[in-house]
Parts: C-alpha cells; structure tokens; sequence
C-alpha cells in the first residue's frame, strides 16, 4: 500500500465523526470496514477486555467470513499463551496460523473451522495496560506479513485506544457529574476532610439546610472549628482518633444552631485513600430529630395506653409482680373483633374509652390500687385496699352490670358484652401468676350464657390441670394415630333414603377410652393442634369417600372445619390436592363452619367460599340460627346447606317458638335455594314436622348415632338405599 494511501484512511479514521464523539463501538466498525477494505484480508475484528482480564467481547467485524457462527473464545483463561503474548509484544504476525505456536490454543477451536490460514493480532493499549485487540484475518497463507501492514494495522489499534480511552473519561466524567448532582440533591449530609491538612474540602448544601451555617463558611475550616468539637470536643477527638486508626466511627448527638434550636444527627464517619495516596475521611449525616424526639415520647408513653389513658400490660406486671393479696379483676369485651368489623375501628376506639371511662369511675369509688388496658380488648383491675373487705358476689355483679349498660355510639345505642374474671391474689400468688389464672378465668366466663363472670377457684385450676394434660395427651396421639373416623347418617326425608354421612371424629384414649369432640377439641382449637387433627380429618374423610364412590355409592361426605383451620390459610391447597388425589365426584365432599366463624373474618370467608365452590367443594354452615348471620352475608357466601341447631330441634314438639324459628329458617332457604339438615331428629313427631315443613335433610338418633365405618356401610345395607356400599 502507498503511504499517501496509508495517511488517506488513518486521516478517514481520525477525523471521523463517531473518533471526534469518541464513540468507540462506531469508530470500530469504521476501522474493521476501511482495513477490510484496503487490505487483502478475509475478516477484520475488534474485541475488548473485561477489567479483570478474564473474558473478551466482539464489538466490531467486517468482511467475507462475518456471517459464520464461528468467534474467539470468550473466556481468556482458554488461551493464556495468547494473552501472555499480546502483553509482552505489539503485536502477533502469523503467517500460518497452524504452526505458529503463539496461537496453538486458537488452532482447534477457531482457526481450523474458521479456514483462517494467517493472521495479524494488534494489541489495544491503554497506559501500558492491555484493553482488547485488533484481528486481521486472511483465508490464504501468507509467508510473512509486509510492514506497511503491521504499521497501518498498528497506528489502527492506537486510534481506537486513543477513542477507547476518550469514552472512558466520558464515562468518568459523566459518572462523577452523576455523584455530585446526587451528592448535592441529597438530604444527607457529605463531607470529606483531608486528614493531612485536617481541613474540610467538599461539603454540600444539605449541611446549610441542616445546621444553618453557610457552606463557605465550612470549606477550608479546620474540623475543630465544626460544631462536632465545640458542642462535643471529648466524643470528637474518640471519633478523630477511631478514624486515623482506620475504623469506621458511627454515633449520635444533639447539637444546637445559632438561633438556638436543637437538632439530632446521627453520623458514619470512614477513611479511604485517594489513587494519589491521599488520605481523607468520608461524613455522612441524616438528620433524625423527629425520630428521636418520636422514641423519647414513645418512652414517655411506655407505661400507657395511648387511646385509653390507662396504664399498660407492662406496668400493670410490674406493679402486680409486688402484690401478695388482694383481688384482680379482668374484663374481656366478647366479640370485640366482630363489633371492630362491622361498625369500624373507629367506633370500636370509642367503645373502649368508654369501658375504660367507666372503669375508672369505678376504681375511684372502690379505691383501686392499680387500672389498666392489658390487652386489645381486656382490662385489668387491682384492688389490694386492707381496710376494704369484699363480698365476692355484690361486687363483681355490679361490675359486671355497670360495664354491660348500653352505650351510645354514634346514633347507635351498643350493649357491650363484658366477661369479668376474679382472682384472690392470696389464694394463688404462692403457685400461679394472678394475671394467668385471670386469664384461664376470663376464657371460662366467655363461655358462659347470661352473666359473664367467673371466679378463679380449685374446680377451675383443677380442670385447667385437666386439661393441660388432655393437651400433653393430644400431642401424643396425633404422633400415635389414635384417631378414628365415625360416619353419622343424612337422610332425605322426601326420598326417605339416605344419601350421605358426617364424618365425626373420635379418639381411642389409651387411658379413658372413646373420647368424643366436646372433650378435647376446644383444647385443640387454642393449643393449635387444631389445624393438625383438621387436616387429617378432611384427608381421612376424603380417602373413605373415595372408597364409597369406587364401589359406586352415591354418597355425600360433610366434614367439619373449625375457624382456626378455616383461615389457616391453606385449607384451600390442601383441599385441592385431596380432590386431585381421591378423584372426588362435584359436590360430594361438603365442608361444615359455623356461621360465627365465617364472621370473624367476613372478607376472607367470602373469597376463600367462593374460591372453593369454584373446586366443586359443597359449602355448609353448621349449628345456623345461634349465630350472628344474616340475609346480606348469607348472599355472598356460595352456601350450598344450612344445617338448623340441634337447640331448636329438641323443643320442636312443644315450643311455639322453636317452631316459628325452624319455619322462618326453612322459609328463608327456600327463598335463597339453599338446601336444608335438621340436626339432632331424635321423634317421629319432630321428623313429620320438618318432612311437612319441607326440610330436605335429617339426621340424628332417631336413625342412628355415628357408627364405626364397617356398622355404617351394614346399616346402609340394611336399610336397603338405592346406593350399594360394599367393602
């Protein structure tokens, strides 16, 4: 090539517009083109390195081989002769590519497939570092590269270092005006101090906002002139020194400003080490005033209810942790959760400063020691006065009365439903916490009809004992099987068939025998073995179904859940598996909850409902009637059943008003297109009712009580169903 030749492309190269922008992707597709162009080459590539010299990318190539999915390795490791070469010389001329063993590790995997027979490889430099390279590739052999070539190809490489080099600084540039916008944007105090000089080089606006003193006031001041050393010169000179020791200095403090308002900042102090060896340390600062002043009241408020104005849990433990006599008393709102949901928490506050209100009023008449809110909806009471002596009954009836008086929230008049529970300090303080048998107390107290209030004593601790070891044993017999399924049959009463069963579970107690639900499951419900025994009734219940259905009886299988297992949160999974697993027919597996459950959580009920009506999965409330359902909420549940109480049942014959209820029921399903069950039919006098009333189902003593499965399927046989159940 001519030399004018030669200057005509390096001058096309250089003052290119994509070499003067120092884009380096574009100025390498210039170079491959011109080179390929002018030269008798086959292919022309450019490849830079990664910083850490591990791998390689393509950024440009051109000529008659481009279109071939053949590349250089990306991994460098796969070639370290290769590399070695390219840094300790300018440049690799290869006549055959073949032989030349400076590219052996190429041969096999490139060269040969490729049909590349010579080449020329031009290292990319930046400062004596190697960046990438330049590759001149020939199909032909060439017994030895002219130097015109070499140095063409070499004033190539330093062109496109020259550019490389240009957008790194671009890049540099443009990253340290990204910093500094950042930096100054930020509501964060930075600082850098150089340690030599110990003055302040660099600080932004934020620390003007913050502490009122002007920048240029700060830059160039040496650091003992900061409000750091002059508020706090002892913790200043602890920081310094942490710093020249090279650790990182973290803190706290308070400072004033000139106008004298008060501020916390909260700092990270750390050294680093420039490229030039210069040793400076790195302030940060955020402000946290109302954080900290936000922690202070909150300590201030540790000992008190915020809405109530009532000391909390806390105090009231430690007060009651010196007490050795006197009575405790404990009230819990029954159905507080359900009132929060349905008026709001709004109303719900204001029913509790009014509890709270008339607690207080209370406790200054009978010259209470202590009052406090120790829970969501429970308030405690301490009265240890040793001139006062207490009639147990009086008192707590009246306390019980005043709580219970209607309130007015609102335009609506409430009536708080109380639970009162009284502890004898005395008579436990030696064995028991007071506040615990208060709240073994209280939970018996909600369970009682009429007037809520227990009195903590030895029957109750006793059978608190008893079941403490009724728990103990459930965890044993969920690990020992000891569990059994009973089948209770559902007749139609049109098609005097029957036509399904409840799955009732029993426990073979090794000790006490056959133990039925009402003996252990309230237990299971607030130990939360619940969810435990749910799961393997539903699983066993659904095997059996199985079973049935394989044998071609058409049966239904109701299944009780209870709430906890209810809104455990995979109930809908679980079901689903059991009905993938066991191939259940649509409809024929019914799951029972109480209409008292389904409230507790009315938007969670409705999607898991639905969620699970859409499975094929029948929907069943269970003991409706003694609950708080109505016509709005039974409209969003996909309720394929109600089941009527047996309460309402028993007196059916003989009360007027259990006739009307049961009839209002049937009356109301009818119109919604909800099937019924009458639970508990124990006469011929009560099935006639309910088959004239048109109640499609019944179960109950009068046909047989749940049976063990082999006394089920006989009875079925026996009382000769169109269904046959055969084992």
């Amino acid at each position: 090539m001519k030399r004018r030749q030669h200057q005509h492309l390096l001058e096309s190269l250089v003052q290119s517009t994509a070499k003067q922008q120092g884009d380096f992707t574009k100025t390498a597709e210039l170079a491959t083109e011109l080179l390929c162009q002018n030269l008798a080459v086959s292919l022309v590539s450019v490849w830079t390195f990664s910083a850490d010299q591990q791998t390689q990318t393509l950024v440009a190539q051109f000529g008659s081989m481009m279109l071939q999915d053949i590349h250089r390795p990306k991994l460098l490791q796969a070639c370290p002769r290769y590399v070695h070469e390219l840094k300790t010389l300018r440049h690799i001329d290869a006549g055959n590519t073949l032989t030349d063993p400076r590219l052996s590790e190429l041969a096999e995997c490139y060269f040969i497939p490729r049909h590349i027979n010579s080449s020329l490889d031009i290292a990319i430099r930046i400062n004596g570092c190697l960046e990438g390279v330049l590759c001149i590739e020939r199909a032909q052999f060439t017994p030895h590269w002219h130097d015109s070539e070499i140095h063409l190809a070499c004033q190539m490489a330093d062109q496109l270092a020259l550019t490389l080099a240009t957008k790194h600084s671009y890049d540099k540039e443009e990253r340290l005006s990204l910093f500094r916008c950042a930096t100054e944007q930020s509501r964060q105090i930075s600082m850098l101090i150089n340690l030599h000089t110990e003055k302040v080089e660099y600080v932004n606006q934020a620390h003007s906002e913050i502490t009122g003193m002007p920048r240029e006031q700060i830059i160039g001041a040496n650091i003992r002139e900061l409000a750091f050393f002059k508020q706090h010169a002892q913790l200043a000179e602890q920081t310094l020194a942490q710093i020249f020791r090279g650790e990182i200095a973290k803190g706290e403090a308070q400072f004033s400003r000139a106008d004298g308002s008060r501020y916390w900042l909260t700092y990270v102090l750390s050294q680093f080490i420039t490229d030039r060896g210069n040793h400076y340390a790195l302030v940060s600062c955020e402000e946290n005033t109302d954080e900290h002043n936000y922690k202070s009241e909150l300590e201030r408020l540790a000992w008190r209810c915020g809405l109530t104005g009532l000391h909390n849990r806390t105090h009231f433990n430690r007060v009651l942790e010196r007490t050795n006599k006197g009575l405790l008393l404990l009230v819990d709102l029954v159905g507080f959760k359900r009132f929060n949901d349905t008026y709001g928490h709004e109303n719900g506050d204001s029913l509790l400063i009014e509890i709270a209100r008339r607690l207080k009023h209370f406790s200054e008449i009978n010259k209470a020691t202590e009052i406090a809110r120790v829970g969501s909806d429970e308030f405690a009471v301490l009265l240890t006065d040793d001139n006062a002596v207490y009639d147990l009954d009086y008192f707590s009836t009246r306390l019980y009365q005043h709580l219970a008086m209607p309130i007015l929230i609102g335009r609506e008049q409430v009536e708080p439903k109380p639970a009162l529970a009284v502890v004898d300090i005395a008579s436990v303080a030696s064995l028991f916490a007071p506040l615990t048998c208060a709240d073994i107390a209280v939970q018996y107290a909600k369970k009682k009809k009429g007037t809520a209030i227990q009195v903590f004593n030895s029957t109750l601790l006793s059978a608190f004992k008893e079941d403490a070891q009724i728990e103990r044993d459930l965890h044993s017999a969920i690990r020992g099987r000891q569990f059994e399924l009973y089948y209770q049959p559902l007749r139609d009463l049109e098609q005097n068939t029957y036509i399904g069963a409840e799955a009732l579970i029993r426990w073979h107690h090794p000790k006490r025998g056959v133990l039925f639900p009402a003996s252990f499951i309230d237990i299971a419900e607030q130990s939360g073995m619940i969810n435990s025994i749910g799961s393997w009734v539903l699983e066993a219940a659904c095997r059996q179904l199985n079973l049935w259905q394989h044998h071609n009886a058409d049966m239904t299988m109701h299944v009780n859940v209870s709430a906890r297992q209810f809104f455990s949160g995979n109930l809908f999974e679980q079901v689903w598996q059991l009905l993938t697993r066991y191939r259940l027919k649509p409809k024929t597996l019914i799951l029972e909850i109480t209409e008292t459950e389904l409230m507790g959580d009315i938007r969670h009920a409705t999607l898991l409902c639905q969620e699970l009506a859409e499975l094929g999965v029948g929907l069943a409330i269970d003991d409706f009637g003694t609950g708080y359902s109505s016509m709005r909420y039974l409209k969003q549940f996909p309720i394929s059943k109600l089941k009527i109480d047996r309460s309402f049942i028993s007196d059916l014959t003989v009360s007027r008003e259990s006739r009307e209820i049961v009839s209002a029921i049937i009356a109301m399903a009818s119109a919604l297109n909800i099937s019924l069950t009458a639970e508990g039919v124990e006469t011929l006098e009560q099935e006639a009712f309910l088959a004239k009333s048109f109640c499609h189902q019944a179960q109950g003593y009068l046909y047989s009580p749940a049976l063990r499965e082999p006394e089920f399927a006989q009875f079925i046989l026996s009382a000769k169903s169109p269904s046959v159940l055969t084992h």
